[in-house]
């Protein structure tokens, strides 16, 4: 059974109101003007990433697909519409019959991408294409952030596993998306269970301090969680004293207690002490786990720690200081009339204030240095040079309004352990720096 075709309600009957006002308006004026039917071209890309990152995650794109399929104006939005005069009668007929019947092409999801990268192409009509834009956006600007935050948490973590915990940190709509863009990113569970029904993505959770305090002592806490959940259960040791909490734990699990977490004080010393205290008590296979406001700093400290896992919440589910991957939706390229056969012209916003844009419908490239690593994140608006036609990142998304590209996540999460194991080394430091690789621009003499 695949979970994702279950539905939740965390989803929506339409996504046509995840929109702003002045895609509609746009609207209304270039039915009025003849210029709506033009065919258009819009990129989303970032100008920059988050100070100090040196690469960028695409995350997102399998929801932005259900969003443009559920992009619909049915008759209780078309009557909110009505009601508040947004538009007139004539752009209100259109909508009702809208469907998105253009074409996306766009960075497979777990892919890397830097500064400029055509992140998805979206080319239809303008009136279809525009109404896209807030909702487009919305999506890849959250899971991207929270996807970029992921890959440098599990970058620093290794080969230990990382826990999704950030649920009550968040929105609780967020939440799901956050834990799905979190294991694309790398990580391995969630504790969201919405997200584990809407997904497929495995869950995990035992008990928290509400449960210990609950009980008469501490003994008769872990008792009943060890008499329900079994010995290979999670004991949380800190509510307390984590010493004798460990001792206590040992003696009513046994040395087959399956771990034991840490959720306070300083944990690279209590850690050292708890792993040292379960080896003398026999318990050599008990597990650590470690949460705490943890960040991919935090994570990297403990590196030399005696820890097993890591439960990761508050930072993860706000991009780690970084909410937002600051992607926007510009039209790029658009036709000379309403005619089908009409030539694209490249368009770009030229304005100060490093606001700037690159105008032509665009291909993008990874280019390999002799050894095999990327080296340059190359973009082009005219034929693919022959050397990097094997290397194309942009994958055709929906054809003709229909989705063509549903993957598992799975995939998605594969995706993007292979695109950061080819980057340079550097691109996992955690320290401040520029983009790993640099992004060059191959322009043609004309439009396409």
């Amino acid at each position: 059974m695949d979970v994702a075709d279950l539905g939740l309600p965390v989803d929506v009957p339409s996504t046509a109101l995840f929109t702003d006002q002045y895609e509609l308006t746009m609207l209304r004026a270039a039915l009025a003007s003849g210029t709506a039917e033009r065919r258009s071209v819009f990129e989303v890309f970032t100008r920059r990433l988050p100070d100090g990152r040196r690469y960028g995650v695409v995350g997102g794109t399998g929801r932005v697909l259900d969003a443009v399929e559920n992009f619909r104006f049915d008759t209780a939005v078309l009557t909110f519409l009505r009601e508040r005069e947004i538009v007139d009668e004539e752009t209100l007929d259109w909508l009702a019959g809208y469907r998105f019947r253009g074409d996306i092409w766009g960075y497979p999801e777990g892919e890397v991408y830097f500064p400029g990268s055509p992140i998805m192409r979206v080319e239809g009509t303008f009136a279809e294409c525009v109404l896209l834009e807030t909702v487009i956006l919305s999506i890849l600007n959250h899971d991207s952030a929270i996807a970029a935050a992921a890959s440098r948490m599990s970058a620093a973590a290794g080969d230990r596993p990382l826990i999704e915990m950030g649920a009550r940190r968040t929105h609780e709509l967020a939440a799901v998306a956050a834990s799905r863009a979190a294991y694309v990113g790398g990580f391995a569970t969630t504790s969201d269970l919405a997200a584990g029904f809407r997904y497929g993505i495995p869950t995990v959770g035992t008990s928290a301090h509400a449960f210990t305090l609950l009980h008469d002592s501490e003994r008769d806490a872990f008792r009943a969680q060890v008499d329900t959940l079994g010995r290979g259960t999670t004991l949380l040791v800190d509510t307390y004293d984590v010493a004798e909490a460990v001792r206590t734990a040992v003696e009513v699990a046994g040395t087959e207690l399956g771990a034991v977490r840490i959720d306070s004080g300083d944990l690279l010393l209590v850690a050292h002490r708890v792993r040292q205290q379960l080896d003398e008590l026999g318990a050599r296979d008990t597990k650590i786990v470690v949460t705490s406001d943890l960040d991919e700093y935090a994570i990297a400290s403990l590196a030399a720690a005696p820890v097993d896992a890591y439960g990761v919440g508050t930072q993860l589910v706000t991009g780690s200081g970084h909410p937002t991957s600051s992607m926007v939706y510009k039209l790029v390229a658009r036709a000379e009339s309403a005619d089908p056969k009409a030539p694209l012209v490249p368009v770009a916003k030229k304005s100060s204030g490093g606001k700037t844009s690159v105008g032509g419908r665009k291909w993008a490239a990874r280019r390999l240095d002799s050894y095999g690593v990327a080296e340059a994140e190359v973009l082009g608006t005219g034929p693919v040079p022959a050397a990097l036609a094997d290397r194309q990142l942009l994958v055709e998304l929906v054809k003709g309004g229909e989705v063509v590209a549903r993957e598992p996540l799975d995939a998605a999460r594969e995706r993007h352990t292979r695109a950061r194991a080819g980057l340079p080394m550097s691109a996992t430091q955690l320290s401040r720096g520029e983009p790993v690789l640099p992004t060059e621009y191959l322009h043609a003499s004309s439009g396409s």
